[in-house]
């Protein structure tokens, strides 16, 4: 023969299963009547909001149109009401629904005189239909609804609770389970640090708790700990799962009663600060809707959809921080009369502690944090810029209140105090490369002697700047000519860039293509600080760059007589 738990368990799987079939021809019942209601729309019907009638969580239709001074949503939520108290009527019968003319059209009235719904000549005319056609199809779909509620609500009733039980007991396993496998945890992780934790107690040299004391005293407090959450498990799972029959409802009360009598004390003076919490709840959802009206118009600013003349979109975050920090230190002000204990000397002293605390240990945090604010509004720099702060060059990867962190071409991060760089000079290479911006000029220079042909050494120059990557063809690269000096001429090639953060790799490519342009060119890159006799002396030119047919020439004496 089955045991209790098998018949149990199969009279749940059945009431499951015929729940469950129930509930799909009511589903079913009620998908059909809204797709006859959506298939007749009108065609102005969508762009019409339509809300749901759902008094017992499925859509039985939907309501399009006020009446009066009942919006839709009004509407469709007075008639879910109104159905539901059908259901609630002992004595309800299918017959008591009829349909009664009206000044605003078709009412749907049970007993005579209970207006469920009221169907106007423009609810008609919103699906393509009638006022009387609508009214008699909802008519037929609250019928429905209901008989099949009042049917199937036993079985439902049972289903629910008996499962809400089962699922009540194994949560209880599972919170025990949890709970001594915590505790068995704890120990264990108590156990294998006793040395680290457990030094025991000394007065002077004496031993008041050894430390083999010390930790078998904490372990028993661990298990007294185990066993009062258990019983308090257990206490509190009687009066979940009584209270899920009526019949033994009676008794979860009285069990309530004797674990919250001991609390009613503490309760009491929680009402007693419950007008003041009220006070305190208003006044910060006040301040949190005054937040979110101002970081509405903060984030506009900072999409670029609100312009306001001289105030830059990237200014609106920290704008928004510095007036948040405000707003809370003012409610902070405004609250403080109202918290428990507020004007006891106290807490007045501790206020007082805590704010000499903060005035002399905050003061270069302080200096930071000003500084960082400075350093948003001059917008010297923003994040992925890449600045110069003093010997100190690379991206930008991240600006807070009170420091700005910089990873160089090495891939270093350095840390540097908001203060250190306002009061160092900064520049940026990065300020010039969006689209309005032709790019980063770089630059290198050469000196070369006064016999080579200036005309060739700037076309020299030029092809070499065309030829590195990541300098830009237009503006197209020039040469400039910045000194005349007693041995050489200086040459400064200038092009332009928008990659100022690959700036060691473009220069690194650009004097390889100096060199290059130079020696196919035939240009020697060499400065004459000394005199060289270059008759008979081989070119300093490569081999690679030099004619197959190139001799070193002889060096060669004129005799005079």
């Amino acid at each position: 023969m089955m045991n209790f738990k098998t018949t149990l368990l199969y009279l749940f799987l059945g009431c499951s299963i015929l729940a469950f079939s129930q509930r799909q021809k009511y589903n079913s019942i009620n998908l059909d009547s809204n797709k006859v209601a959506i298939d007749v729309l009108h065609p102005n019907a969508p762009s019409l909001k339509g809300f749901p009638v759902t008094p017992f969580r499925d859509t039985l239709f939907f309501v399009y149109n006020k009446i009066g001074s009942f919006n839709a949503e009004n509407r469709a939520n007075a008639i879910a009401s109104r159905i539901v108290l059908l259901y609630k009527d002992p004595f309800f019968k299918k017959d008591s629904l009829r349909l009664i003319k009206s000044d605003f059209g078709v009412d749907i009235v049970y007993n005579s005189d209970f207006v469920v719904m009221s169907v106007t000549d423009l609810d008609g005319k919103t699906i393509g239909s009638s006022n009387f056609a609508l009214a008699q199809k909802n008519l037929s779909i609250i019928q429905r609804t209901v008989l099949f509620q009042k049917e199937n609500n036993a079985v439902e009733s049972w289903l629910k609770r008996i499962g809400l039980v089962l699922l009540l007991i194994s949560l209880i396993i599972i919170i025990v389970f949890a709970i001594n496998k915590l505790f068995r945890w704890l120990r264990f992780f108590l156990i294998k640090r006793q040395e680290k934790y457990f030094s025991g107690l000394k007065i002077k040299e004496s031993y008041v708790f050894s430390p083999e004391r010390h930790l078998e005293f904490v372990l028993r407090i661990v298990s007294l700990v185990r066993i009062v959450v258990l019983i308090f498990t257990f206490y509190i799972s009687l009066p979940a799962i009584f209270s899920v029959f009526p019949e033994t409802e009676a008794y979860a009360t009285t069990l309530l009663k004797w674990i919250f009598s001991p609390a009613k004390a503490a309760l009491l003076g929680f009402l007693d600060f419950l007008p003041n919490l009220i006070s305190i709840l208003v006044i910060v959802l006040l301040f949190r809707y005054v937040l979110k009206v101002i970081k509405f118009f903060v984030d506009e600013i900072q999409k670029g959809q609100i312009k306001i003349e001289g105030f830059y979109s990237d200014w609106a975050k920290p704008t928004f921080n510095i007036i948040k920090v405000l707003i809370y230190a003012f409610m902070i002000v405004i609250i403080f009369p109202y918290l428990p204990g507020s004007n006891s000397p106290i807490f007045q002293g501790v206020s007082v502690f805590v704010g000499i605390l903060f005035s002399l240990g905050s003061s270069n945090a302080i200096a930071n944090m000003i500084a960082g604010l400075v350093i948003t509004y001059m917008r010297p720099f923003k994040i992925g810029d890449f600045i110069k702060i003093g010997d100190v060059s690379g991206t930008v990867v991240e600006k807070t209140a009170l420091v700005t962190r910089v990873r160089t071409t090495k891939q270093e991060d350095i840390t540097i105090p908001n203060a250190t760089v306002l009061s160092s000079s900064s520049i940026n290479y990065s300020a010039n490369i969006g689209e309005n911006g032709k790019g980063l000029l770089i630059h290198t220079k050469i000196t070369i002697g006064y016999d080579s042909s200036w005309k060739d050494i700037h076309k020299a120059l030029i092809e070499a700047a065309l030829r590195t990557d990541l300098l830009e063809k237009v503006p197209a690269p020039f040469v400039l000519q910045t000194g005349l000096d007693d041995f050489y001429v200086e040459y400064e090639i200038n092009a332009y860039t928008k990659h100022p953060n690959q700036q060691p790799l473009v220069y690194s490519n650009l004097h390889q293509n100096i060199q290059d342009c130079f020696n196919e060119a035939g240009l020697e890159i060499m400065s004459p600080h000394y005199n060289s006799l270059r008759d008979g002396n081989k070119t300093t030119i490569p081999n690679d760059y030099l004619d197959k047919e190139y001799r070193v020439p002889s060096f060669t004496v004129k005799s005079e007589k």
